[in-house]
C-alpha cells in the first residue's frame, strides 16, 4: 500500500520507519517545515513537500501525525480530493470523527508510547489502539497495526481520551517529577543517574502489583516533620505547592 505521512515529528518518525521496516511503501512526507520533511524523507528514501497542494494524491493511506489542532485544518483542505483513500490520525485525545465531513474511510491508530527521535523504540510491545469509520477502514488499520505491534486493541474515541489522559499522568507528569528531582540536585553536584536504580525498581514494582500497593515514603505515613523539612528545601513556591498537593493525594489514596 502506498502511504503518505502528514507530519514529521517524533511519532511520525518512529511509525513511518516501523512501517517501512515491514515492507510498506512510504511514498512521501509532508511537513510545514521543509527541513523537517526532508530529514525524515531521507531516512525513508521517499519524496517530501512543505506545500499541501503538492501532497501526493495517489496514495492509499494518509497518516496524520501532527498537532491535534492541525488535523482538521489539513483534512478540510486536502481530504476531499482523495475520496477513495483511508485517512488515519495517531492522536490520543482527538475523536475519529475529525475526518467525518471530509472523507468516507477514516480512523485512528494510536500507539501509546513516548517517542523521541534520538531513541530507538521497538514497536512490538507497544499497545496500539485502533478505530475505524467502517469495516474497510478498520480492516486496513488493523492490518497496519498488527504488522508492527503485538498488542492491537479496539478502542472508541471516548475510551481513547481516557487512555491518553492516563498516559499523560503515568508518563509526562512522572517525567516532570524526575525533572523536579534533577533541579533539587543541581546545587549538590550529584549526578541524576544515581537515581536510575530507584526509578527502575519503582517501574518494576508496578508490573507486579498495583501502584497503590507499591507506594512508600513519608507521604504515605504522612510524616509531617519530614515533609515540612523537605518543603523548606524546595527552590520555589510552585514546587512547594506541587509537593503539598501530591502529599495530600498520596496520603488520602493510602487510607
Amino acid at each position: 500500500m502506498r502511504i503518505v505521512f502528514i507530519g514529521s515529528g517524533n511519532l511520525a518518525t518512529h511509525l513511518s520507519l516501523a512501517l517501512r521496516a515491514v515492507g510498506e511503501d512510504i511514498a512521501q512526507v509532508y511537513s510545514r517545515t521543509k527541513e523537517h520533511a526532508k530529514e525524515l524523507a531521507e531516512k525513508l528514501g521517499c519524496t517530501y513537500t512543505s506545500f499541501i497542494d503538492e501532497i501526493d494524491k495517489n496514495a492509499d493511506i494518509y497518516i496524520f501525525s501532527v498537532k491535534d489542532d492541525a488535523i482538521s485544518e489539513i483534512a478540510a483542505t486536502f481530504c476531499k480530493n482523495t475520496s477513495n483513500a483511508v485517512f488515519i490520525h495517531t492522536a490520543g485525545s482527538v475523536p475519529m470523527d475529525v475526518f467525518k465531513d471530509y472523507a468516507m474511510h477514516y480512523g485512528v491508530l494510536y500507539p501509546m508510547q513516548t517517542f523521541s527521535k534520538a531513541r530507538h523504540v521497538d514497536f512490538r510491545p507497544i499497545p496500539c489502539f485502533i478505530e475505524g469509520s467502517n469495516e474497510q477502514a478498520l480492516d486496513l488499520i488493523r492490518h497496519l497495526a498488527e504488522s508492527i505491534s503485538d498488542q492491537v486493541v479496539l478502542a472508541n474515541s471516548e475510551k481513547r481520551r481516557k487512555l491518553h489522559l492516563a498516559a499523560v499522568l503515568a508518563c509526562n507528569l512522572t517525567n516532570h517529577c524526575y525533572r523536579l528531582a534533577e533541579r533539587v540536585l543541581d546545587e549538590t553536584q550529584m549526578d541524576f543517574r544515581l537515581y536510575l536504580p530507584l526509578i527502575d525498581e519503582t517501574a518494576k514494582k508496578v508490573s507486579e502489583m498495583s501502584p497503590r500497593d507499591a507506594q512508600t515514603g513519608p507521604m504515605v505515613r504522612y510524616d509531617v516533620n519530614v515533609m515540612n523539612r523537605q518543603i523548606e528545601l524546595l527552590p520555589d513556591e510552585r514546587t512547594r505547592q506541587i509537593y503539598r498537593l501530591m502529599a495530600e493525594s498520596i496520603h488520602e489514596d493510602a487510607k
